[in-house]
């Protein structure tokens, strides 16, 4: 379980009256001191977000450049200001690089909207001439703005920033390409094995690149600052969705997907191909396997417009992730008994009726079913209960109930009558149930019963058995 996050602020009220004190008049020194002093005290308490350290050195900064108009040394100066704009831009860029391989300061920059000149501003102060002090005023200007309106305000307003960053936010680049370049790759090699030294590092550059994609789907993952799990599952549903659609996994020609007589599992041609991809996101994010295998299960049981071989195709990855990449030493692996339970969810008694005329049918779950099936062998448990959903599923396919049906549930009721005790006023279990039920219309029972009421017996032409639950026509 992720544990909260910590920060130093009480409430949003007390950010937000922080924000004041930081951004009012440059003039107001009192405020400036209390923003400054509060700053200060809430990095005793705990370690402050970057983006809220960074405010607080660009503001003592500009705060004593402010009181002290003529400094005995203006390179002190300088330096304080190169400093805290250093700190400002590696502090951001650090924060958000999670890919297992570095990316550039400039890409990240441009993800999160940061001014590529306070990129080039920070180069210049660390690896060149160090800038002149209007230049370096000018920064810590622009760096306070930008604060302003892509931290204070959306930490402040969370709503109102959802809708901004959707508007702002420049889109993730496509995967499309990168995922092509992939198969072209591995298609190449899986034909000719000789040919696989030669394009290594091709194959090993391209992996590197899916990863820095992922890198920044969770940088553009609209969710709270330093919040990583939420980022981490909205990049896996994108790859997900990417490995879903026709041509990826499931080959776009129907003549390709062609499986084995011989257990479970999709097209050897597309194994060979997506194993060193699948592996290798597993390695860096454990999590895929179970998105994955999620997003498929959710896709065999939802409405939609179906194409047989396809889903076919799709369940035989779920099972090949679930036995190649969800592997467990103390038998059925926690990926499988979820899948199995969200299958038995909704495709149990429980899941929603065809639609009338004008509705949208209810998919055919085929493959949801096979799919289930092979999940529960080696298990009685779930084989027993995968039994009796078959039963179940083929009388609710028929919507037909017959006679002895209502024999049925009359044995399981006479069942539940032997388990109570006869000398508690109970019917004998010997009893036939329509006996039982039976109630002579003149003995005036029926005159007992509270106004409004009446009991029905079978030999009342109103009454008609059938199993409860069952809708009977009047």
């Amino acid at each position: 379980m992720k544990l909260p996050r910590r920060v130093p602020w009480v409430s949003i009220a007390e950010l937000d009256q922080v924000c004041s004190w930081i951004y009012a008049d440059e003039h107001d020194t009192p405020s400036k001191i209390l923003a400054i002093n509060r700053l200060s005290a809430w990095r005793v308490i705990t370690s402050l977000p970057p983006a809220v350290e960074s405010t607080l050195s660009l503001l003592t900064v500009i705060f004593e450049d402010q009181r002290n108009p003529n400094p005995p040394s203006y390179l002190f100066v300088r330096q304080s200001y190169a400093s805290a704009l250093i700190r400002l831009v590696n502090g951001l860029v650090d924060s958000l690089q999670l890919g297992a391989y570095a990316r550039s300061i400039s890409s990240i920059a441009q993800q999160i909207g940061l001014p590529q000149w306070l990129v080039d501003l920070r180069h210049a102060a660390t690896h060149e001439d160090l800038p002149s002090l209007e230049l370096l005023r000018e920064g810590a200007r622009q760096s306070m703005t930008w604060l302003l309106d892509n931290y204070f305000n959306p930490t402040i307003n969370p709503v109102t920033s959802i809708i901004s960053q959707q508007t702002h936010q420049p889109p993730l680049r496509p995967f499309k390409p990168v995922l092509k370049q992939y198969t072209s790759l591995l298609k190449i090699v899986t034909r000719d094995a000789s040919l696989k030294k030669k394009h290594a590092g091709d194959i090993t550059s391209v992996l590197r690149d899916i990863e820095r994609w992922m890198s920044e789907a969770r940088v553009a993952a609209n969710h709270e600052w330093g919040d990583q799990d939420p980022k981490e599952h909205w990049a896996l549903d994108r790859f997900c969705d990417s490995l879903m659609e026709k041509g990826a996994l499931v080959p776009l020609a129907k003549k390709k997907r062609i499986f084995s007589e011989e257990g479970f599992s999709p097209p050897q041609s597309s194994v060979e191909i997506w194993t060193p991809l699948l592996r290798h996101i597993t390695s860096l994010h454990p999590d895929f396997p179970q998105v994955l295998i999620t997003h498929i299960c959710v896709f065999l049981t939802t409405p939609n417009q179906a194409d047989a071989s396809f889903d076919a195709c799709l369940a035989r990855w779920a099972m090949w992730c679930i036995e190649k990449l969800c592997e467990s030493e103390e038998g059925d692996s926690e990926e499988r008994r979820e899948a199995i339970s969200m299958l038995f969810h909704v495709l149990g008694p429980t899941r929603p009726t065809i639609g009338e005329a004008g509705e949208s049918k209810e998919r055919n779950t085929k493959a949801a079913h096979i799919l289930l099936s092979n999940l529960c062998v080696g298990n009685e448990d779930f084989e027993r209960a995968y039994t009796m959903l078959s039963q179940l599923s083929i009388r609710r396919a028929s919507n037909e109930w017959t006679s002895d049906d209502l024999k049925t549930m009359s044995d399981r009721l006479e069942r539940l009558f032997s388990l109570t005790n006869n000398a508690s006023g109970v019917r004998s279990t010997s009893a036939p149930l329509e006996e039982s039920m039976a109630v002579d219309e003149t003995d005036g029972s029926s005159q007992n019963l509270p106004p409004g009421w009446k009991r029905l017996t079978p030999h009342n032409s109103d009454w008609k058995p059938c199993p409860i639950g069952v809708h009977c026509p009047s």
